[in-house]
């Protein structure tokens, strides 16, 4: 064996076909899809499936309004957020966030780029669509977000331990799709990086499935990629509780294909694996602590009904979205999944949620693109090198 011959096949792939998206697509669909998702699940998350179809007269076929209508600055005091009429979340915020991290470094990044680039970030003013007016994204972000900023700008702890102490949840999975679009292809370094990435922001499971929700859009990347071989290169990965909770979820998702016969299996299935309990309103006094018996509900959710919806973007997140209970990242995150497998978001979702957001969908998608070209050709000549010196060091093998 040449010591060239573990890189040329991946460089011998033949260009995608007109029926097989490239990286450009797959990477525009993915990020498209996650936001699309986001605004679609926005305005029902928290709810059941049966709250759900009593508001809106059956399900969410759509882009919908606030839950409250007209009265959403005052119905909820706590948090008075715009959710809904095509408005994205804090989930969306966060991935265009981490995309331009991305930009800045241009490599694979650690935990220290997330205290050196994320964290200013979310200190910058910007447009944020729930409060329709520029505001810090550290004003909208959740509090296991906020996290972020008080560990690491204000405590000045160490990048890769600042995650250690905050809830666990699913606040640092539902960004990493980025880092398994820069790991086209290779679920195992997305799922290695996530990890790392999600080190100043998560523990547990909540880290855990920060890395398994990347590798399952990198392994969506591949040419022949199905939802079945994503769900495989998942449990190839996951650990502990998340793996289990994917493997029962999954195998429950495989008997059903139509989201609204899945709607109550899945919820069945994830239970004894969720932490926060029947009332996602009122969490159980053991929701959110570490665990390696425990997972997050909504990747576990997401997989399967990504099976339920056989990989179609318009199938897969509105059986998300009717999910309920945190159904606006359950849709980001199949959302992303199936844009990565190729499938097109709908036109008219994508326009609406881009005008109502103030927020041009593609451009991150045409930035993380070239990232990830460049990230590759750096991993080529950082692969050809470890050969030569392996190869002097032990000889042809």
């Amino acid at each position: 064996m040449t010591p060239t011959t573990a890189v040329e096949p991946a460089l011998s792939v033949p260009h995608p076909s007109p029926s097989t998206p490239g990286l450009d697509d797959r990477i525009t669909r993915s990020l498209v899809g996650a936001a699309v998702g986001d605004a679609l699940g926005g305005p029902v998350e928290g709810w059941t499936p049966e709250q759900i179809a009593e508001r809106h007269g059956g399900r969410v076929t759509g882009i919908v309004g606030p839950w409250h209508g007209e009265n959403w600055r005052t119905a909820r005091p706590v948090a008075p957020y715009h959710k809904g009429d095509g408005h994205v979340t804090d989930d969306t915020l966060m991935t265009h966030a981490l995309v331009r991290v991305y930009d800045r470094v241009r490599d694979h990044l650690d935990a220290y780029d997330i205290a050196d680039h994320l964290v200013p970030d979310l200190l910058s003013p910007r447009w944020i669509p729930e409060l329709e007016a520029e505001a810090l994204p550290l004003q909208r972000i959740f509090l296991a977000e906020k996290w972020l900023v008080a560990r690491l700008h204000y405590g000045h702890v160490d990048p890769r331990e600042a995650g250690a102490g905050n809830i666990v949840n699913c606040g640092a999975a539902m960004y990493m799709a980025p880092v398994g679009l820069v790991n086209a292809g290779h679920p195992q370094a997305a799922y290695a990086e996530s990890l790392e990435v999600s080190a100043p922001h998560q523990s547990s499971y909540g880290r855990e499935a920060a890395g398994v929700f990347a590798a399952a859009v990198a392994a969506a990347c591949h040419p022949d990629a199905t939802p079945d071989a994503v769900v495989d290169a998942t449990l190839a990965l996951a650990k502990d509780g998340t793996r289990s909770a994917i493997e029962a979820v999954c195998e429950v998702a495989s008997h059903h294909d139509d989201f609204e016969s899945a709607l109550a299996p899945l919820r069945a299935a994830v239970e004894p694996f969720d932490t926060v309990g029947p009332d996602y309103r009122s969490p159980s006094l053991g929701a959110r602590r570490p665990s390696r018996l425990h997972t997050i509900e909504e990747l576990p959710v997401a997989l399967g009904m990504l099976l339920v919806g056989g990989g179609d973007y318009r199938r897969t997140v509105l059986g998300s979205v009717n999910y309920g209970r945190d159904c606006d990242s359950i849709a980001t995150m199949s959302g992303a999944i199936a844009g990565a497998l190729g499938s097109e978001v709908p036109a008219d979702w994508a326009a609406t949620v881009a005008e109502a957001s103030r927020l041009d969908l593609e451009a991150p998608a045409r930035t993380l693109a070239q990232v990830a070209r460049e990230v590759f050709a750096r991993d080529v000549e950082r692969r050809r090198a470890h050969e030569e010196a392996f190869t002097a060091l032990a000889g042809e093998w």
